[in-house]
């Protein structure tokens, strides 16, 4: 996490913006080569340093906050990779945070733009919607009818965003319909504590497989899993979007859920298995006004957790070899090739880098391949690869493209929209590789899972 600003007055004129947020911008350019939306669209106002010299104009009453300035914000993914360049510390990240919410002015956008945010806004972040705008596309979802829209190009007819929702589109399993967890799932062996768990929303419903895994891991390394009923969103989608009423409802919910169905006992950390979700959590106090409001444990992502607590001894010993597509097993002379793709709110957001190769490091033969620009953004965030659709695709291949360069058989994604991007983009490639969660990995090496 990064350190609070040091106040100053030059921008004080910007409601609500960190006061001396841009103070530190020397304009030296550090940030263009990190900034996703500088790759794809190659102009200075979709760049940091633009936006940010954009910000000060306004403040000093040159320009004003119209449509067309309104977009070269609405082009930033929010990844932070230029807060993790910038050799000034310039807080983009706050920045950019404060001016979101004034981006959600009606005029500001078309009434399809607006009606399209509201739409996923209305949806994404409640389980319960989601599942039931789901259920019809059952029969569709994972089918040669899918195969079939897709290849024919009848799609388009639909528009860029409906289409890269239709793009994202997984088969649904059954398991992503219902949340089958015991309130209170016990440690398996030795006792070693007490931890609650965030489902997440699109998580949850589009790849269930992840939160299973990540019980049956905590659980093999003596942790107790809580798991409070019917959780909702934790925030994190509408957090992105500025929309901070709608965030506080949510994330008011998640932490009543956790201090009243949880049990008497303490918990020891409340843990979560997307990274998107992880830094919005993390944020609870400054969101809800009062840190006295959040959680009563600290929050942690499950693989900066069980790095940290280290995994039990049986555990580690019962992890066996991964296999290779061909059904071989990998070893010490062909080991198994994977590339972790580094999710923007983990690497950036969160300061996380090293404790989810530390874990996948611990299965044997496992070989990690590092991509040549871990830090630049997939194009998923959020709602950004719907809402931004052609800026997002680019994005996607030249992701793609990095993480099959380096050979790997297995791509492992922590976030949930990342995975979804890419999966979309592996679709059809000559050099395709499986997505898989770290702890799915970690879970069927130690055979609590299949394959």
């Amino acid at each position: 996490m990064h350190p609070p600003v040091s106040p100053t007055s030059s921008d004080s004129c910007l409601p609500g913006l960190p006061e001396g947020v841009t103070d530190p911008c020397v304009h030296c350019g550090f940030c263009l080569p990190t900034c996703a939306s500088y790759r794809v669209l190659g102009t200075e106002m979709d760049s940091p340093r633009g936006r940010i010299h954009t910000l000060k104009a306004i403040a000093a009453g040159e320009l004003e906050m119209n449509a067309t300035v309104a977009g070269h914000f609405d082009s930033c993914l929010g990844c932070f990779a230029c807060v993790s360049a910038c050799p000034s510390g310039v807080r983009y990240d706050q920045l950019i945070e404060a001016t979101r919410p004034r981006l959600n002015q009606p005029e500001l956008r078309t009434p399809w733009q607006n009606s399209f945010r509201k739409l996923l806004l209305a949806v994404l972040p409640y389980p319960k919607r989601l599942r039931a705008l789901l259920t019809p596309l059952r029969a569709y979802a994972g089918t040669p009818l899918q195969k079939l829209a897709r290849s024919s190009g009848a799609l388009r007819l639909l528009g860029p965003q409906l289409e890269a929702m239709e793009a994202l589109l997984p088969p649904l399993a059954p398991e992503g319909f219902s949340d089958r967890y015991a309130p209170v799932n016990p440690a398996i062996g030795a006792h070693r504590g007490r931890v609650g768990l965030v489902l997440g929303c699109v998580q949850r419903c589009f790849d269930p497989a992840v939160n299973a895994a990540t019980v049956a891991v905590l659980q093999a390394n003596g942790f107790e899993v809580v798991i409070p009923s019917d959780q909702g969103c934790c925030g994190a989608a509408s957090h992105h979007q500025g929309q901070m009423e709608q965030t506080r409802e949510l994330a008011a919910d998640l932490v009543h859920r956790f201090q009243h169905d949880g049990g008497a006992e303490p918990l020891d950390a409340v843990l979560v298995a997307a990274s998107g979700c992880g830094h919005t959590l993390k944020a609870y106090g400054e969101i809800l006004g009062d840190r006295s409001h959040s959680f009563a444990c600290p929050v942690q992502d499950v693989h900066e957790f069980l790095a940290e607590q280290g995994l039990n001894p049986g555990f580690q010993a019962s992890l066996q070899p991964l296999q290779h597509d061909d059904g071989s097993p990998a070893s010490a002379a062909r080991p198994l090739a994977v590339a972790y793709h580094d999710a923007c709110h983990m690497i950036h957001g969160q300061g996380i880098t090293g404790q989810p190769r530390q874990l996948l490091q611990a299965i044997p033969h496992l070989r990690l391949r590092e991509a040549t620009e871990a830090g630049v953004c997939c194009g998923s965030a959020g709602i950004y690869n719907l809402v931004q659709p052609d800026e997002a695709a680019e994005l996607g291949r030249i992701k793609i493209d990095d993480l099959t360069g380096t050979g790997a058989e297995l791509i492992a994604s922590a976030n949930i929209g990342c995975t979804l991007q890419l999966r979309r983009h592996l679709d059809g490639s000559p050099n395709a590789a499986l997505v898989r969660h770290p702890m799915e990995l970690l879970a069927q090496s130690a055979q609590l899972i299949s394959a």
